[in-house]
């Protein structure tokens, strides 16, 4: 197999390739477009012609959509958690593939792609009952300009199609919080059941869920009144796995006094429930696990919660919610963000001043308050007396 380059004019150039047919052996010659420098150009049709020796190469002319989504999942193994993987592969030929998936690579155009999405907000739920979410329809679109933006790295597009396409207005929901009165009512609640002390790793130590069935009892000391923050639970289709912490970083969370009492009950506790099944509890144990000791699955701790708080006629709220609430009570009793930030676990303190951003006014009104109080009286102390005649 050979390859020679033909310049059509500046800039621009053809790469021939003289190949074989499989079939009937005669010479065929195949033109591929291609801009750029003389020098990229030939390293370009060096790489095709190896490519087409060892078989690995793909016509981008006659590449789909759905074809190319799929070798795109496939370079990014590895790349990415295996949860966001699989997040990737369900938007690409769940989503994203029935709507764009026929056409051919190089013919996308950014109208295609705002039709889709069109299509997508009225009617592309799969079981036909409606439309997506303009978040689920966000989504797609950051896949698809990921998936198309390697496409130009491997050169296979010029630009990408989706840069000229806005996403559907995603709409911030309100935060759901529990305020102190209600954050006492769903701990006692919860006491004496499994989901105890899953809770107060939420509302007082502002743990994620993978965090909190992730922790084990040698991240505790219960002397000093810390815990310390290492790894996060992700559950895949194949199962169960430790990572590292969503920010990358390990952090400690000093515990309230009230949650360092129930720490050593429960760890009583799950020692005795242990022993009466032959399982003698060391450090390497999970604080939240099942009656056997093993790994609980995030996906059933939010299950089990969503049960109880809809079996106790509590106000509906998520098990992420308890976190929420624990940054909220935080800022409104006047800790400074940075430390919230720290406590939480978030890249950056403009993270958490972004996200609960609700609770600074009154944070604000009050510090002008004290500033007001200061000053008053700094004031009338160098007020000079009046003279009586």
């Amino acid at each position: 197999m050979k390859g020679h380059i033909k310049q059509r004019s500046a800039g621009h150039f053809a790469i021939v390739l003289d190949t074989r047919d499989p079939q009937t052996g005669k010479r065929r010659r195949k033109w591929i477009s291609f801009s750029g420098t003389l020098r990229g150009a030939r390293i370009e049709c060096a790489r095709l012609v190896t490519e087409m020796k060892s078989g690995a190469y793909v016509d981008a002319t006659r590449e789909t959509i759905a074809a190319f989504l799929d070798r795109w999942i496939e370079h990014m193994q590895g790349q990415v958690s295996p949860r966001s993987l699989e997040r990737y592969a369900e938007l690409c030929r769940n989503n994203i593939a029935p709507l764009l998936g026929a056409i051919p690579l190089t013919k996308l155009q950014p109208a295609n792609i705002s039709q889709a999405y069109a299509k997508a907000l009225a009617s592309g739920r799969r079981d036909g009952t409606g439309g997506l979410s303009p978040l689920t329809v966000h989504h797609m679109h950051r896949v698809l300009r990921e998936a198309l933006q390697q496409a130009v790295r491997w050169q296979l597009l010029a630009r990408n199609p989706v840069d000229a396409v806005r996403p559907p207005k995603v709409e911030r929901k309100q935060m759901q919080t529990l305020d102190a009165e209600a954050t006492v009512v769903l701990i006692e609640a919860a006491r004496g059941t499994n989901l105890f002390m899953p809770i107060l790793l939420g509302v007082l130590c502002g743990l994620r869920r993978g965090e909190i069935t992730a922790l084990r009892w040698r991240s505790i000391d219960l002397d000093r009144g810390q815990l310390s923050v290492t790894a996060s639970t992700e559950q895949t289709n194949r199962g169960i796995r430790e990572k590292e912490t969503k920010s990358g970083k390990s952090r400690t969370v000093a515990l309230p006094s009230l949650i360092v009492d129930e720490l050593r009950r429960h760890r009583v506790a799950q020692a005795e429930g242990l022993l009466a099944a032959g399982v003698r509890l060391t450090d390497d144990h999970h604080v939240v696990a099942r009656e056997d000791g093993q790994p609980l699955q995030p996906r059933s701790l939010t299950h089990a919660f969503v049960k109880f708080v809809r079996g106790h006629g509590l106000a509906p709220i998520r098990l992420h919610d308890l976190r929420h609430s624990h940054a909220t009570h935080m800022l409104a009793s006047g800790v400074h963000p940075k430390i919230a930030q720290e406590r939480l676990g978030h890249s950056s303190v403009s993270v958490t001043i972004d996200l609960y951003s609700h609770v600074l006014p009154g944070m604000q009104a009050e510090a002008v308050s004290r500033v007001d109080a200061v000053l008053r009286d700094a004031l009338n102390r160098r007020a000079v007396p009046t003279k009586k005649w």
